[in-house]
């Protein structure tokens, strides 16, 4: 499986002219905040001043883990199916945040431990019932995992609009997650695992010591491929091919939570120059999230104890990034609304 080469933004004649367009817009300098910022990161990413959002998606990706089998969930391996049929007859908080920002939304089996059968609105790309066991064996062989990742690209091929949205759904997948993050960053696992669905104190402290015994179990996994196919998930495989796919293709990538930045972990380790494409939209409430965007460098937009994953951070994020484009595109500059720059108030 070819890695897709991605291209860093960084262009210092396109970011000069972008901070000059910012600048010349008739308020104090700075005083847009971060919407300055993204609004820098969007231009560069579409090597333009003239910026603008067409066609925005959602992928939430679904699928079981056998880890499950460690008692490391509040909840039954059951719980990710029914969602997916509550996504399917949109009853889910990912799709009420999606059809207030006229988002478009796809719903992705991956690898549920579950038979849908044919169904709309359902993208079937199951790579089997649910991973195994990664404190006995490799969650994945190397050639699921790289099939799983192949099916994330080839979704995202697929896409026309310019801005990709990413969110999950699998009982256990915290789990998966936390165990990535020590792997790849060697945070200790006690900074990496949280409640997850809800855990108890006591259910956390299993949780990590699951983890710990894992990691031992497969002391000699090191490269990222390696490390994504022991302890990974179908569902973070995908998003991992999905994500730079899209970053390729020089989509913004909207970062939900703790999981979905465990995809792109693992995507960064493969492939730096995707951060350059990534917007992260909240920091989840999860344990171990703040570290892992402090990891990758990010500075998210939203704070909102959220911790429910299934792409709805990216969705009411989806408002900022129509603000900070229309405010390039809308707003009156200093020499057409003839105000001085010195005129303007603090």
């Amino acid at each position: 499986m070819p890695i897709p080469h991605i291209t860093p933004t960084a262009n210092p004649p396109m970011a000069s002219a972008l901070e000059h367009a910012i600048n010349s817009k008739t308020k104090p300098l700075g005083s847009l905040g971060l919407l300055e910022t993204l609004a820098h990161q969007i231009g560069l990413i579409q090597q333009s001043t003239q910026l603008a959002l067409h066609q925005p998606a959602i992928i939430v990706f679904a699928a079981d883990h056998g880890v499950v089998a460690e008692g490391i969930s509040a909840y039954p391996q059951s719980v990710t199916w029914q969602m997916v049929e509550n996504f399917l007859a949109n009853g889910a908080a990912i799709n009420v945040f999606a059809r207030q920002n006229n988002c478009a939304l796809y719903i992705v089996d991956a690898g549920v431990n579950h038979d849908f059968g044919p169904r709309d609105g359902l993208l079937d790309r199951k790579q089997g019932a649910g991973t195994r066991n990664f404190a006995n064996e490799a969650a994945m062989s190397k050639e699921q995992c790289i099939a799983a990742m192949q099916a994330g690209m080839d979704l995202a091929a697929t896409l026309d609009g310019n801005v990709l949205g990413f969110g999950e759904m699998g009982i256990g997948n915290t789990t998966a997650a936390a165990a990535l993050m020590h792997k790849l960053t060697q945070t200790p696992v006690a900074d990496c695992v949280g409640a997850g669905t809800g855990l108890s104190k006591e259910g956390i402290l299993h949780k990590q010591h699951v983890i710990e015994a894992a990691v031992a179990h497969h002391a000699a996994v090191n490269a990222p491929l390696d490390v994504l196919a022991t302890f990974g998930g179908f569902e973070i495989a995908m998003m991992a091919g999905a994500m730079l796919k899209a970053a390729e293709r020089r989509m913004i990538l909207l970062i939900d939570g703790f999981i979905v930045s465990s995809a792109l972990l693992v995507a960064a380790r493969l492939q730096p120059a995707i951060l350059d494409y990534c917007v992260f939209s909240h920091c989840s409430d999860e344990n171990g999230h703040r570290q892992l965007l402090a990891n990758l460098g990010a500075r998210p937009l939203l704070q909102l104890d959220l911790r429910l994953g299934e792409g709805t951070g990216s969705a009411l994020a989806l408002p900022l990034l129509h603000a900070a484009v229309n405010f390039m595109r809308e707003m009156a500059t200093f020499a057409s609304a003839q105000v001085s720059e010195k005129s303007t108030p603090d």
